[in-house]
């Protein structure tokens, strides 16, 4: 059985043992989509922000809120803060179906666990810890735009608080790259679920060619996206004909510095002046 075909054989047998394949999910007599909009609704919520939560288009959305509206369990108006707004909130029906649909999702879960021993329940869970890392991981995009793009600056600004947070001499936000001289180089940006979450760059000089600015957010950590976004800039660099690159941290970053080691990156003199620079490291790159 191939890769491919082991993930969806996985995905079949979960989706049936956990019965969400047929109407009546958890014996509540309704498909799991409308179970799952009652749990995300809870105390109440934004169609906007239910659209992008539970990744679902308008038309959808609105054909699962009326049926739950029929039923007498949810309604939908304007938010009191903001008229342009539309929320969705649960009747008195809804908070006791949702709460009968939390119990009944725990004695399903309980149930399955019990029949397991404690080391096993262990192993279950961290597998499903690792799974759903991995599965965020191959759903975060990383692509090229300009260096003044709003995202790619937020970005910035992020990276350079932490820095000034960690560094014990503080760090200089003018030291970022400023909007529109990145000149011969390339922006990478990593999205999850549209949300920027790391950065990176590599800039042509005379001289050399940097890798600058690799960051990753704290909430994304532990998926292995610096390791993707440098292997992204590197093969970037190398395909408009960089044969070696560059870059410096700090050695507060024992992260940085570790994952520059386990890339192939070698030590060697610094190559500039910079203050955070304080190691430097540089490696040849194949296409």
């Amino acid at each position: 059985m191939d890769q491919i075909e082991s993930v969806r054989d996985f995905n079949r047998y979960y989706t049936q043992r956990l019965g969400v394949l047929h109407d009546h999910y958890l014996g509540q007599g309704r498909p799991l989509g409308e179970a799952r909009l009652l749990f995300e609704i809870g105390a109440g919520a934004g169609l906007r922000d239910l659209r992008a939560r539970l990744g679902l288009d308008s038309g959808y959305l609105s054909r699962l809120l009326r049926s739950l509206g029929d039923q007498g369990l949810v309604t939908v108006g304007p938010d009191p803060a903001d008229g342009r707004v539309r929320i969705a909130t649960l009747t008195t029906a809804g908070l006791r179906e949702r709460a009968d649909l939390e119990a009944r999702s725990r004695e399903s879960v309980a149930a399955l666990l019990g029949s397991l021993t404690a080391a096993q329940r262990e192993q279950l869970v961290e597998a499903q810890e690792r799974i759903r890392r991995l599965l965020r991981s191959a759903t975060v995009t990383i692509e090229a735009v300009a260096d003044d793009d709003p995202e790619a600056r937020g970005c910035l600004h992020a990276y350079g608080k932490e820095l000034g947070l960690r560094f014990s001499s503080g760090y200089d936000p003018a030291t970022l790259i400023a909007p529109g001289t990145l000149g011969d180089g390339t922006f990478l940006l990593a999205r999850e679920d549209g949300r920027a979450v790391g950065c990176g760059l590599w800039q042509r000089s005379p001289a050399f060619t940097e890798i600058r600015h690799l960051w990753v957010s704290g909430d994304a950590r532990g998926l292995g996206l610096g390791r993707r976004l440098l292997a992204a800039l590197e093969q970037d660099a190398a395909a408009h004909g960089v044969d070696v690159v560059r870059l410096g941290t700090h050695r507060a970053l024992t992260e940085a510095i570790a994952l520059y080691r386990a890339a192939g990156y070698r030590e060697i003199p610094p190559y500039d002046a910079s203050p955070y620079n304080q190691l430097a490291f540089e490696k040849e790159l194949v296409l």
